[in-house]
């Protein structure tokens, strides 16, 4: 009966930080490497806030969700394509329900792409000193090289009170209404254990479940991080006592900004220039007459779009592997995603169905991850013909890495069934006729 608790404890670590020193007061396993899970929406909320500070995004601006994020597992709010969401109401729908088609859309919106925004937060999660962590996604959802270490996600959690204080209230948010409907959180500590503020809840199969919970008592401020617990009831009783052990031990003495170093972590609040708010992106409105072959869905009748929007929304469409829904309150989500299509430049109809597996910053970068595909995934795609096409955001340029000379829709479905398998980017594309 030993061997279940010896699995389970593979998982866990912990640490307790006074947030006003710096100290450690207690550690366990604090620098290994963990998956974070939910904890990820820590560094999405980050680059949100820090975007609004630096004037790009207000708390109305209107954040688009794609096709691809609102496609994204439980729990979600339940988008469809093409709606917004308001940046404030997607703070508070990540915060209380970890909603992951609302973090999707962040990272979309800020980064161009998902795989974009991830970069970006790693390159953040360095600038503050979080040597154990790398991102690949905005939300948390399972990828195997998402990884992060307790001692990180505490200086994580005390970064984000120290600066963005004007945002910190946010997190100790315990139900908000959108659109007529009561969504309440997860964190069950608020309101339970004296002086807990915030922050964030996360759980995926591999993880665990983890928690991490800032604490302010008479003065004494503390962040805590709990990870691999081996259910939410005993996660949340491990957080509750090294609170109530750790917290008597804790310093008023305000040590000044422990993070003061944000010097070196200069806003940068995307690798693309960031839209004014009222030239946003937003998804183009189309009506389509659907066809569905092999589940993909190809849109034969397109509205006209205007033309300035097109370049940022081709940008913004870009998607990312969808992960298996692994959390808690989830629902069961099918093996595999209907593929998404995009009309193909009039070029295209002599080299048939693409299929897109992302926009790169160069044509050697887009050519390396096309070879890489074609390597890794075999099969249906090593045969395929590599394509790039060189197109302008702004000022900037990009190339989209596609492969080419698919015969049929069936084809490209399977190329992009097997393309996602290995965690590659992939929409079909349909010849025009």
């Amino acid at each position: 009966m030993e061997a279940p608790k010896a699995a389970a404890s593979s998982k866990a670590s912990a640490i307790v930080v006074d947030a006003n020193t710096g100290k450690t007061l207690y550690s366990s396993n604090a620098d290994a490497q963990r998956f974070p899970a939910s904890l990820t929406k820590m560094m999405t909320l980050y680059m949100l806030f820090e975007a609004m500070e630096a004037g790009k995004v207000s708390k109305s601006t209107p954040i688009p969700v794609s096709a691809y994020a609102a496609g994204q597992p439980p729990t979600k709010i339940g988008f469809k394509p093409g709606q917004t969401i308001s940046a404030e109401a997607a703070i508070l729908s990540v915060i209380t329900k970890s909603a992951n088609d609302s973090a999707t859309a962040i990272g979309e919106y800020l980064g161009g792409s998902e795989q974009r925004f991830a970069q970006m937060m790693t390159n953040k999660a360095r600038q503050l000193g979080m040597r154990n962590t790398t991102f690949r996604n905005a939300s948390g959802l399972p990828n195997p090289q998402q990884r992060s270490s307790a001692r990180d996600l505490a200086l994580l959690g005390i970064a984000l009170r120290e600066h963005f204080p004007q945002y910190y209230d946010y997190f100790s948010t315990r139900s908000f209404s959108y659109r007529g409907r009561r969504i309440a959180g997860h964190n069950r500590l608020l309101g339970k254990v004296r002086g807990v503020d915030g922050i964030k809840t996360g759980y995926t199969r591999d993880s665990g479940f983890n928690l991490v919970s800032s604490v302010n008592v008479d003065g004494k401020k503390m962040v805590a991080v709990v990870m691999g617990g081996t259910s939410g009831g005993a996660r949340d009783a491990q957080m509750a006592k090294l609170i109530e052990q750790y917290l008597p031990g804790a310093s008023r003495r305000d040590g000044g900004n422990l993070l003061a170093s944000r010097k070196n972590s200069k806003v940068q609040v995307a690798a693309i220039d960031l839209p004014e708010e009222e030239d946003a992106p937003m998804p183009v409105q189309r009506e389509e007459v659907v066809a569905k072959t092999s589940n993909v869905v190809t849109a034969t009748a397109y509205a006209s779009a205007p033309a300035q929007a097109s370049p940022a929304a081709q940008i913004l469409r870009v998607p990312t592997p969808t992960a298996r829904a692994d959390v808690a309150e989830a629902e069961e989500a099918a093996d595999v995603d209907p593929v998404t299509t995009a009309s193909a430049p009039e070029k295209s109809s002599a080299i048939g169905w693409m299929v897109q597996i992302g926009s790169m910053g160069s044509d050697d970068d887009a050519k390396a991850i096309l070879a890489r595909a074609a390597s890794e995934v075999g099969g249906p795609v090593g045969s395929l013909a590599p394509y790039t096409e060189k197109f302008q955001k702004g000022s900037a340029t990009y190339y989209r890495a596609r492969f080419t000379g698919i015969a049929s829709a069936k084809a490209a479905n399977n190329a992009c069934v097997a393309l996602k398998r290995q965690n590659f980017n992939c929409f079909a594309i349909a010849p025009q006729s």
